[in-house]
């Protein structure tokens, strides 16, 4: 016999349908990562900045196998900002673009020791003055090591998981996060972020998602949902 087709989501057509209907979705990613948190290892901000920046088109694996010896031999955002900017490129090579993140490391520490004495800065509009600061960065910082919410971390994931359950239908990752910032009380922004990481890891993957394992696929319109 063949093999039964997924059930197709039914759209909810009213606000109070869509309400309840984002209500099960951000329940469920409640009871799935109820503690959802950054999976970048860090002591302060300082460092988060520089994990973050590390980051970028990297896995947090590879940055949490390089910071390690990276803190090691810069332990202080001076160290960072009289760093050679060609030798620092190689300590963070395996993390890929290595030139332009060392570039942008020695930037952020010297920006911030003559611009906001030493102290990461604790609002969005100077954190995007800071050299490799943009609105993900910046708001993974503000988010994680503050517990400011600036605004919605929008990552690989987060653009991905958004647009297939229908959360946005923006691609673009500052219009998305415009999306989810009015979709969201203000005191999920932070946290949810993390939880829709995790879920895109480890249940929603790209290449393959677990739909059968999902507590969201009832609600979920994907076209390549399966299961």
């Amino acid at each position: 016999m063949p093999a039964a087709k997924p059930r197709k989501a039914r759209k909810p057509r009213t606000a109070a349908e869509r309400a309840a209907r984002f209500g099960r979705i951000f329940g469920a990613l409640d009871r799935l990562y109820p503690k959802a948190a950054c999976a970048l290892d860090h002591y302060d901000a300082w460092q988060l900045l520089v994990a973050t920046i590390l980051s970028a088109q990297c896995t947090d694996e590879r940055v949490n196998k390089v910071t390690p010896g990276l803190f090691a031999k810069y332990p202080t955002i001076r160290d960072f900002a009289a760093a050679s900017q060609q030798e620092l490129a190689q300590d963070i090579r395996s993390t890929g673009f290595f030139n332009n993140k060392a570039k942008s490391i020695v930037g952020a520490a010297r920006r911030i020791l003559s611009e906001f004495q030493g102290e990461v800065p604790r609002t969005i509009e100077q954190m995007l003055t800071v050299p490799g600061a943009a609105r993900k960065t910046a708001n993974v910082v503000l988010g994680t090591a503050f517990g400011i919410p600036s605004g919605v971390v929008v990552d690989t994931h987060v653009q991905r998981i958004a647009g297939r359950l229908e959360l946005t239908r923006n691609q673009d990752p500052g219009k998305i996060e415009e999306d989810l910032m009015r979709l969201l009380p203000q005191d999920r922004w932070i946290l949810f972020s993390h939880q829709v990481i995790h879920f895109g890891r480890n249940l929603c993957i790209a290449r393959k998602p677990k739909c059968g394992d999902c507590p969201i696929r009832e609600d979920c319109y994907s076209k390549d949902k399966v299961g």
